[in-house]
């Protein structure tokens, strides 16, 4: 009969989704409670259908096999509290599995009922008070474990992931199904004139069920999930077909079978499609839908915010969650993100748009699962992001080639004041040195007139070789080394173990000992202005158990870092995000100038300079010396 024949394949389909969810259960919580549960799900159907199939003798078999129900609904009320977070402590869940296993327990050594001969369904079991007390435990376990995805669904709502909120909603729809389908028993327990339709829709109970939960979640689920809806429509359509043949006006098995065959494969082609569209909706692009994902990438103004917005546009579109990368990755990429030629099964989808020399182009990785469909989509939503990446990167090299155009704008105007100046002030410096030498005046108006002319010369040099054009002559060197012999100019400086060891990397040495030279003057002139050598905080100093100048190292993997720190009186808030622009200095004998060359000589080595907190010192410099450099002037 038709319906055992649902029913033996709807036990079939169940174990085996039972076993794809235990292949999966690292990626889904509760996968292995809800593989217990369709297992037990099986054991009940088994125990309906095994009377019809080997005949009423089985039935103290069956009868048992029925008993097993309440343990499943444990099992279910298990898997939805862990499915959706929800936390019942330990009592929550032992009460819940105290209920169902005493439930079955009762149900196997007591008998729950009998079987009674239905016209349409054959051997079917009705429940006596012993199985109707048991049937109450498996029906307050389900209606505990739905209570639990209602809350849980409305949770998803209010908190916007949508994620959560549909694999939830199709738990709960996948039960709201159970229910429907459960009622053709109660159509042949209460002998109405109808017949039990709703038990041949069984078959899509376990379907909706796992799909729901993985469809969001495993990509590769999608592919299972096409091919296993596509011949659940073919059978169905099969049957429609089995059961029409009556109807013709021969009455012949070939021909019956032939018919059916004959339907099925003149019905592939479409059903697939159809099937391909229930599970993988909006695989056709249209001219308006191109028009319209251009207009949304416009907004990015960054390779990060258009990957960012690509993401959930093409997510959007095809349902299921995407990474998209723009650019090479980086040393750091993580697994999920790089661009591996291989991607392990069940992994998120990646769409990859990389620079190449006939322009930006994009891959697909991990779409082995996916559908012509899908695959079409993200294919041709591939060439907008192209696009886009290469907008971006025009914009990006505009805006560089205009900075680049006004430093040099600006250097060139300063390089030529720079030197005007210098020239006029250095011969009026030389007058005024020889005067004030010669001068019959007081020895400390002499030093003090020295000092002045002495700030005014070190400002002009400075100037001049900020706003000159230099090139650098990089080597190999010992950082180290060159830290310890510029520590030598000013006493009361420690050095860190990161500096006991070499630190060989490629830079110019002058340049190298300029920056530091200037970031120890400017320690030293700190240190000078602030002679209790008090922090930024105004309390204890770091030079109370420290000397007041230190200098460490460190090494990652592409940099070497170099921190230059003490304990004056730390540097003002009001400066700190000007620091390295020039005339912005925190001392008052500073020319302005020197952390300004500082910051030129690091990025012209490819590096960076940043003010750091590096406690108990007030103030701390970091320069970071890439292991790679580039030698160009910024």
């Amino acid at each position: 009969m038709l319906i055992h024949a649902v029913l033996g394949f709807s036990v079939l389909e169940t174990l085996v989704l039972a076993a794809v969810l235990l292949a999966w259960a690292d990626r889904v919580a509760g996968a292995r409670l809800l593989a217990a549960f369709l297992t037990g799900i099986s054991l009940w159907m088994v125990g309906n259908e095994l009377p019809n199939w080997l005949g009423p003798e089985t039935e103290p078999v069956a009868m048992r096999l029925l008993a097993t129900a309440p343990f499943a609904s444990a099992l279910f009320f298990h898997f939805c509290t862990v499915f959706c977070r929800v936390d019942l402590g330990r009592w929550g869940v032992a009460a819940a599995y105290a209920l169902g296993g005493c439930a079955t327990v009762v149900s196997m050594v007591l008998v729950p009922g009998h079987l009674i001969h239905h016209r349409d369904i054959g051997w079917i079991a009705v429940a006596d008070t012993v199985g109707a007390v048991a049937s109450m435990a498996w029906v307050i376990l389900g209606i505990g474990g739905v209570a639990v995805l209602v809350h849980a669904l409305l949770r998803a709502r209010q908190s916007g992931d949508g994620q959560k909120f549909r694999q939830i909603a199709a738990v709960t729809a996948s039960c709201l199904w159970g229910l429907l389908c459960l009622a053709g028993y109660g159509i042949a327990v209460l002998d109405l004139p109808i017949y039990p339709f709703p038990l041949l829709g069984l078959p899509l109970y376990s379907l909706i069920l796992v799909y729901g939960i993985l469809r969001y979640g495993v990509f590769v689920a999608n592919a299972w999930a096409r091919r296993a809806l596509v011949w659940a429509l073919l059978l169905a359509l099969g049957a429609v077909v089995l059961a029409l043949t009556p109807l013709l006006p021969f009455e012949s098995r070939w021909l019956g079978g032939l018919a059916v065959a004959a339907s099925v494969l003149a019905l592939n082609g479409p059903v697939r499609r159809v099937a391909e569209r229930l599970i993988y909706p909006g695989g056709e692009v249209s001219i308006a839908d191109l028009g319209a994902w251009r207009s949304a990438l416009l907004s990015a103004e960054t390779p990060e915010a258009l990957a960012q917005q690509a993401a959930m546009l093409l997510s959007a579109r095809i349902g299921t969650q995407v990474e998209v990368q723009i650019g090479a990755p980086s040393a750091s990429t993580t697994p999920s993100t790089s661009s591996a030629p291989s991607t392990p099964p069940g992994s998120t989808p990646q769409l990859v748009c990389t620079p190449g020399e006939q322009g930006w182009q994009t891959t697909l990785q991990g779409w082995d699962a996916a559908p012509p469909g899908p695959r079409h989509v993200a294919e041709l939503f591939g060439t907008v992001v192209a696009e886009a990446a290469a907008r971006v990167e025009q914009a990006q090299q505009f805006a560089a080639r205009e900075r680049e155009r006004q430093l040099q704008a600006r250097l060139a105007e300063l390089g030529a004041l720079a030197a005007t100046v210098a020239h006029d002030i250095r011969n009026p410096l030389n007058i005024i040195s020889m005067a004030v030498a010669v001068a019959a005046a007081p020895g400390e108006t002499r030093r003090e007139v020295a000092d002045q002319v002495a700030r005014i010369a070190n400002l002009t040099h400075d100037l001049l070789d900020f706003a000159k054009p230099w090139k650098l002559v990089p080597r190999e060197l010992d950082l180290a080394a060159h830290v310890r012999n510029a520590a030598l100019r000013l006493p009361e400086v420690s050095l860190g173990a990161g500096l006991a060891q070499p630190l060989v990397l490629q830079a110019d040495p002058r340049r190298v000992d300029q920056a530091l030279t200037n970031l120890l003057e400017n320690a030293r002139i700190a240190l000078a202005s602030d002679a209790g050598y008090t922090d930024a905080g105004g309390g204890a100093t770091a030079a109370a158990t420290h000397s007041p100048v230190h200098i460490d190292a460190e090494t990652t993997d592409n940099a070497v870092l170099l921190h230059i720190c003490d304990a004056g009186p730390g540097v003002p808030d009001e400066i700190r995000s000007r620091l390295f622009e020039p005339f912005a200095s925190r001392s008052p004998g500073g020319t302005g100038l020197g952390l300004a060359i500082v910051a030129r000589i690091m990025a012209a080595h490819g590096g960076s300079v940043a003010l750091t907190e590096r406690p108990p010192w007030s103030t701390c410099f970091t320069l970071r010396f890439p292991l790679t450099t580039t030698q160009r002037l910024p």
